[in-house]
């Protein structure tokens, strides 16, 4: 599956061999900015003349013919402009070629095996909108990366161990007494308020809960009874968010914090032994009666300092001999290398947890324990309200993600013809259609943003009939379809295909192109996790088609252009569809 770039890489590394005998790796190729200078830039020529001592421009000249000669059943025109500049025109037939590859699942090298680490929220509490990007983003690198051709594992590490439950199966069990089955999850989050609250007065109940802690962790089987009850009284909950939100998790993916907790204090043990103090880079100490890791340079100097300049533990486990999240994530990282064997681990979460990441791999790495496997942290901003804080309800509370979701699908079953009493959508279709922008218009919001950026949470702009939304995207596919529904009800209509397709407008030429495009934007995609691009490539798309659909009758053409341009239409739909559905948006045949 090599995309457009790619394949003209391999021609110009080929010409440049051919033609000075070098063994360059980059093409230096990027597209152009203006259609008159081609489809494809090459500044390779710049760079390599300083290296051979020669004049650009005369270089260039050199590698045009050379690469003409290695491309020319793929490059139409190759010339060279200003300093030294290659310009690229391709064939018709090689944007076409491409345009058929696109979908296939193979060539892409080496299949890796990826555990993708996602929305991951706390057990006993319903999931608010803090839980929103992380669920958005690892469910769309997920579906990225199984069209790209990896083996993907979801892995939804849910917070379902530790002091909350000690505390709650402590209200339950000692101080209400009451059958832990009439508990529902609303009620599990008061409770645990009240529990917690009460804790911090009561040293009787506090106690009560400790010794819950202890019979959790010591396997008791009546506490554990309540414990799996409020684990999947929360889980219930989550699946039916995730069914709203049509995300591809399910509850086989759960591998939360207390399936490796009987892994914990061999983790510790083994750092103790192998790195005891004094160790370099890596030391185990106590600091403060909590067991630390302390990692160093290679100067000596602390790898991580705080800001007195100190150095910065990574705390294994605390003074009262509690674990902490870093030893629970040091124990699924050997986990997850050793016993499962995975190539590539991704982990989307808030930017503010960058640090523990950095030291997670630093510690991980030095102490044998990531190998070869590539790690990736990526982070992501914050979501706002007008205010440009943190986005709350009224009462200044976290924003329930089902509550959210839903005003997203009542506000847009209100848009365009929806809302219209004199439609003829059923009012199932009105169900499905709201559905489908609503959900699809809150994950195109988050994801066509710049990552690392906060962004201001606002209904009115992504609900919008225009500019760059997915309710434009949307309507853009039904716009197609419905262009195609009516070709099909002509008598003697067959169904358009590639081969059907014969150029002759700029416009028809520029949407194929952008189509022909769409590897091309995953590898960039992939590549730092620039969802964003997708996103911005799909606009682009449907601004093309636009165009193309304003300047290029299609039903009212003669019958050879019209199955012609009925094949562009299929195509365009077909690759719209592929992108929003990479990013979890289901579209719809009417809107």
């Amino acid at each position: 599956m090599l995309s457009l770039v790619s394949k003209l890489e391999k021609i110009v590394l080929a010409a440049i061999k051919n033609s000075v005998g070098l063994e360059e790796t980059n093409a230096m190729l990027m597209p152009t900015k203006e259609e008159k200078y081609g489809d494809y830039q090459c500044n390779i020529a710049m760079s390599m003349a300083k290296r051979l001592k020669t004049n650009p421009r005369n270089l260039a000249f050199q590698l045009a013919e050379a690469i003409k000669d290695c491309g020319g059943e793929f490059i139409e025109k190759c010339e060279v402009a200003g300093p030294g500049f290659i310009n690229l025109t391709l064939r018709s037939e090689a944007i076409l070629q491409s345009i058929a590859q696109v979908c296939e699942r193979g060539d892409i090298g080496e299949v890796k095996k990826v555990i993708v680490d996602y929305s991951s929220p706390n057990i006993a509490k319903q999931m608010h909108v803090g839980h929103l990007r992380s669920t958005i983003i690892g469910d769309s690198i997920c579906r990225i990366l199984e069209y790209l051709g990896h083996k993907v594992q979801r892995d939804n590490h849910v917070g379902d161990w530790g002091t909350q439950f000690g505390l709650l199966c402590a209200w339950i069990m000692d101080r209400q007494n009451t059958d832990y089955r009439e508990v529902d999850l609303s009620d599990l989050e008061a409770l645990y308020r009240e529990s917690q609250a009460l804790a911090n007065e009561d040293e009787d109940f506090r106690e009560k809960a400790r010794a819950r802690v202890v019979a959790l962790q010591s396997g008791d089987e009546d506490t554990l009874r309540v414990w799996r009850y409020i684990v999947d009284k929360s889980l219930e909950h989550v699946y039916e968010i995730y069914a709203k939100l049509g995300v591809s998790l399910t509850r086989e993916d759960v591998l939360g914090e207390s399936f490796y907790n009987p892994m914990l204090p061999s983790v510790v043990k083994e750092l103790q032994e192998r790195f005891p103090e004094g160790s370099r880079p890596l030391e185990v100490r106590e600091n403060q009666g909590a067991m630390c890791v302390f990692m160093y340079n290679e100067d000596g100097t602390p790898m991580f300092v705080n800001p007195e300049d100190e150095a910065l533990p990574f705390i294994i486990r605390k003074s009262d001999g509690a674990f902490l999240y870093a030893t629970t994530d040091l124990a699924c990282m050997r986990y997850r290398v050793e016993e499962l064997e995975v190539d590539w681990i991704i982990c989307p979460t808030d930017s503010r947890q960058s640090l523990h990441f950095k030291m997670l791999v630093a510690s991980s790495g030095m102490a044998g324990w990531l190998g070869k496997v590539k790690f990736e942290h990526v982070p992501f901003g914050s979501i706002l309200g007008k205010d440009n804080k943190p986005l709350k309800t009224r009462a200044g509370k976290n924003v329930h993600l089902s509550d959210l979701i839903d005003e997203a699908i009542d506000m847009a079953s209100k848009v365009g013809r929806l809302g219209a009493e004199d439609s003829d959508f059923t009012p199932e279709e009105k169900a499905s259609i709201a559905r489908a922008v609503g959900v699809g218009a809150i994950k195109y919001a988050d994801l066509s943003q710049n990552r690392l950026s906060d962004y201001v949470f606002s209904f009115d702009k992504m609900l919008a009939m225009e500019g760059n939304t997915a309710p434009y995207l949307l309507y853009a596919y039904a716009r197609i379809k419905s262009i195609l529904r009516k070709a099909s009800e002509t008598e003697g209509y067959r169904e358009p295909e590639i081969a059907d397709i014969e150029v002759s407008d700029p416009y028809e030429r520029r949407l194929l192109l952008q189509i022909a495009r769409f590897n091309d934007v995953i590898e960039q995609v992939v590549d730092g996790w620039r969802i964003n691009l997708l996103c911005e490539y799909l606009y682009n798309l449907s601004g093309f088609y636009m165009k193309f659909y304003e300047n290029c009758p299609v039903l009212s053409a003669e019958n050879k252009t019209k199955r012609s341009r009925l094949a562009i239409c299929t195509e365009s739909a077909r690759v719209l569809r592929l992108g929003l559905g990479l990013l979890g948006i289901d579209t719809v045949e009417r809107m």
